[in-house]
């Protein structure tokens, strides 16, 4: 339930923006009744499933709403929870469209991460459509800072209108959401920033029971937000997957961020032609850096997570690179278009020791490899004395040797971990295009035009350094390869896998 929090300063607010003010039905007064307006009955009660036919599994939905923001999370009880509702341009037609195909039944919890009229364009919708034709909010969530936006405005008239919960939210408080901690991680009680709206989002931490998963919304939170969160919560901000912050600008998703929540997953949420060029490149610089698996809602289109057992799977509606600078290379997937999500990827939930008292992941992500593929006709011969291999052949590379457990303190010395392979064919490998991943999803990519050729190996260095014909760098700035065993996956051009071997 909503902790320790009063909501005076909100219903002053609404009574400046909203003509005739919002009366105190649609505020809630007590914590109590925040878990009684949201559960139907009690603090301790559980509502009946928002979503037909749920699977007991927690599910998070980045929806695709192009400049935009929007997210479905579905809990294993199918309790629902909407973060933000996208742009003012289509009015929540998008994400009505995205609710309806998944069967959506009812609005447990709103939650508005600030007043920006790309976060909650759709929200005068929804609250319409869901307390006309369907079963409800349960509750709206709001950092309590108004803007002067007809969009801010609609939003607030429909809460009033139909007369849904409102509550102001900051630091400490949790919302009763069912087989899930929601817990808001900001904004503080004191405004940051004079009260800039991004520096004041709603930023959520989303936990399952067991704590083995977390996810983090940071809303628009920049410079300020971020500095807050990292000195606030340290290494508590640690998350599975990450929402980039503002869209991926180069003002969020900083550095202090990324070494505290250590995410395997990042998701962006922007528009493929976004007018604010997002996501930007020091963003993906930073996340590929780090080699995070980086999903594009304007290329991958909805993306979808969901927890079976210990795994994660990834689903996506087009299968594009996770390489963060590649993402543009994707081709665009527009709102409200294309096929249902695919499964992409599975990422274990397991953990263990990596050899210096850290917890890191130790089974494999494997990219579920294209369905369909080119036909390549064969090449027409060359008298070349080390002909390449034909596409459609997968080339005869093999795992030569594994250290991961570099002298002294690997942090220090990420030239010393390190794999080698090893082309046992009898001619030359062109290997662009080609990539290596570890268990947890960070992934390298061999540089255009780099040749192995027979009977040679190569030496891919954990650390940054230059490229030659016998050693590469992945030019990370921790290390990949878990002491405790890891999985080492090599996939072609194509996508084929060609190496995927596990050691202890």
């Amino acid at each position: 339930m909503i902790q320790s929090r009063a909501v005076v300063t909100l219903v002053v607010v609404l009574s400046l923006v909203v003509a005739g003010g919002v009366g105190p039905g649609s505020v809630a007064a007590t914590p109590e009744d925040a878990a009684t307006a949201t559960n139907g009955t009690d603090p301790d009660s559980t509502p009946s499933s928002s979503v037909a036919g749920g699977n007991g599994s927690l599910e998070i939905h980045f929806i695709n709403v192009g400049q935009g923001a929007s997210i479905l999370v579905v809990s294993p009880s199918g309790e629902t929870m909407l973060i933000d509702t996208g742009d003012w341009r289509d009015d929540g037609a998008d994400v009505l469209q995205y609710l309806e195909r998944e069967n959506v039944s009812r609005i447990d919890h709103l939650v508005t991460t600030h007043a920006d009229a790309d976060h909650i364009g759709g929200h005068a919708a929804v609250i319409d459509r869901y307390e006309t034709e369907k079963g409800g909010v349960g509750a709206v969530y709001d950092p309590g800072i108004a803007a002067s936006s007809d969009t801010y405005q609609r939003y607030l008239n429909a809460v009033e209108r139909h007369d849904v919960p409102l509550y102001e939210v900051a630091a400490n408080d949790t919302i009763p959401f069912a087989g899930v901690n929601a817990t808001v991680l900001a904004p503080p009680e004191t405004p940051l920033a004079d009260g800039d709206r991004n520096e004041n989002s709603v930023v959520l931490s989303l936990r399952n029971d067991s704590e083995s998963t977390g996810y983090l919304f940071p809303g628009d939170a920049e410079d300020d937000g971020e500095a807050y969160l990292t000195r606030q919560y340290g290494e508590r901000l640690n998350a599975t997957v990450l929402q980039a912050g503002h869209h991926g600008s180069r003002s969020s998703t900083s550095d202090a961020l990324l070494d505290e929540s250590s995410p395997r997953v990042v998701v962006v949420s922007s528009a493929y032609d976004s007018r604010y060029g997002h996501p930007h490149n020091e963003t993906l610089e930073r996340l590929a850096s780090r080699s995070v698996s980086t999903y594009w809602t304007a290329t991958h289109g909805n993306v979808v997570l969901v927890e079976e057992g210990d795994e994660l799977v990834v689903k996506t509606q087009q299968n594009a690179t996770t390489n963060p600078l590649e993402l543009r290379s994707g081709s665009p997937v527009e709102p409200g278009t294309g096929p249902n999500v695919t499964e992409r990827s599975r990422l274990s939930l397991a953990t263990a020791g990596d050899g210096n008292g850290t917890a890191t992941d130790t089974a494999t992500e494997t990219e579920t490899a294209t369905e369909t593929a080119t036909e390549t006709p064969e090449p027409t011969p060359t008298p070349t004395a080390t002909p390449t291999p034909s596409p459609s052949e997968p080339a005869e590379i093999s795992l030569a040797e594994v250290n991961a457990d570099a002298a002294g303190d690997e942090s220090e010395n990420l030239d010393d971990e390190y794999v080698v392979f090893e082309n046992t064919g009898d001619s030359a490998a062109d290997l662009s295009g080609w990539t290596v991943e570890d268990g947890a999803g960070h992934t390298y990519a061999f540089p255009d035009g780099f040749t192995l050729d027979a009977g040679e190996s190569v030496t891919l260095r954990t650390g940054a350094g230059d490229d030659t014909e016998t050693d590469l760098y992945w030019g990370s700035q921790r290390p990949v390869w878990n002491n405790g065993g890891d999985t080492v996956t090599v996939t072609d051009a194509s996508g084929t896998v060609v190496v995927e071997e596990t050691y202890p």
